[in-house]
C-alpha cells in the first residue's frame, strides 16, 4: 500500500503545472492556473500510455494518470510518430507569445487537443480558439476531448490550404520548411505566430514572428523538432537554404509581393524570405 503521505494527483498536478509555469518564463498567473485546470490524461485516451523516450518507448507501470505530469512526450500514434508534445517547450512557447484573454487563434496540428485547450483557457473570456488537424482520427479524438470548450473550433483538413481566420496569435505544431504567406497575411496588427523552422535535415529551431506597423518582425527562440507539416515541407519551394547559423540571425520575414529578397536574405522561398535585417521602428 502507498504510504500515508504519498501525494495525491491533486497535489502532483498543481506542482507540475507551478513548474510549467516556471519553464515559460512568464509573470503571468494565468498561465499556472490555465494548466492546473486542464487534464492531461482527458486527451491521452485510457492507460496505460506509452512515453518516448530517447527515440525508445516505455509504457507506464499502470494506468494511474500521476505518472503523465512529468516533462515527457506521450505517444499518439507511433506509426507516424505522432506524438503529445514535451511540456517544458509548449510551456517556453505560450510563454514567448503570451496568448491574452480576447484573442483569436488559431492552433495548427491540434493532435487530440491538450494544447488547444490551454490556449482556449488562455483566451478566456471572450477569446476563441481554431484548432486545425490534417488526421481525421486525431481530429475526431480532439473534437471528443474539446466539448467541455465552448471557445474551441476543430477543423479537419489542411491549415495550409484552407484560408485561416484573422488571427492574434497563431501557434504551428509540425514543422515547416517555410510558412505559407497565407498564415502571415492572416495575422492581426501585434498578431503573434510561433512555428517549428526545417528549413533542412539539420536545422530546426521554433520562431516566432510578429506583425508591426512595419513589416513582420522575427526572433529566433530554441531548437525545435517537429513531425513535417504536410504542404509546407516541399525543398522546392526553396530558393536559398541556410545553415544554422545563418537560421539563427534571421531578424525579418517578408513577402516577396512587398519586398523583393536583397543582400540580408538568410533564406528565400517563391513566396516570402527572411533577412538579417531588423524592421525599422514602427512610426
Amino acid at each position: 500500500m502507498p504510504g500515508k503521505n504519498r501525494a495525491s494527483l491533486e497535489q502532483v498536478r498543481g506542482f507540475f503545472a507551478r513548474m510549467m509555469a516556471a519553464a515559460s518564463g512568464s509573470d503571468d498567473p494565468r498561465i499556472e492556473r490555465a494548466l492546473e485546470l486542464v487534464r492531461r490524461e482527458a486527451f491521452l485516451g485510457p492507460g496505460p500510455w506509452h512515453i518516448s523516450v530517447n527515440r525508445r518507448t516505455v509504457e507506464t507501470p499502470s494506468a494511474d494518470p500521476v505518472f503523465l505530469y512529468q516533462n515527457v512526450l506521450v505517444r499518439l500514434d507511433t506509426a507516424k510518430g505522432i506524438n503529445n508534445g514535451e511540456p517544458f517547450l509548449h510551456a517556453a512557447w505560450i510563454g514567448a507569445v503570451e496568448p491574452k484573454a480576447g484573442d483569436a487563434i488559431c492552433h495548427i496540428g491540434a493532435g487530440t487537443g491538450y494544447y488547444s485547450a490551454i490556449l482556449a483557457v488562455l483566451a478566456l473570456p471572450g477569446g476563441s480558439v481554431n484548432a486545425f488537424e490534417i488526421d481525421a482520427a486525431l481530429a475526431r479524438r480532439a473534437r471528443q476531448n474539446l466539448q467541455p470548450f465552448d471557445n474551441v473550433s476543430v477543423i479537419v483538413g489542411d491549415a495550409t490550404r484552407l484560408p485561416l481566420p484573422p488571427s492574434d496569435l497563431i501557434y504551428v505544431n509540425a514543422g515547416v520548411i517555410a510558412p505559407p504567406a497565407g498564415w502571415l497575411r492572416a495575422l492581426r496588427p501585434r498578431g503573434r505566430m510561433i512555428f517549428p523552422w526545417r528549413p533542412t535535415e539539420l536545422v530546426g529551431l521554433a520562431v516566432v514572428i510578429s506583425r508591426t506597423g512595419s513589416g513582420f518582425n522575427a526572433k529566433p527562440l530554441m531548437p525545435s523538432w517537429f513531425i513535417p507539416c504536410v504542404g509546407a515541407s516541399d525543398a522546392e519551394e526553396s530558393k536559398k537554404i541556410p545553415e544554422m547559423r545563418e537560421a539563427w540571425s534571421t531578424r525579418s520575414v517578408w513577402l516577396t509581393s512587398d519586398r523583393e529578397p536583397d543582400e540580408t536574405a538568410v533564406a528565400i522561398y517563391r513566396k516570402l524570405w527572411f533577412s538579417s535585417a531588423e524592421l525599422p521602428a514602427d512610426a
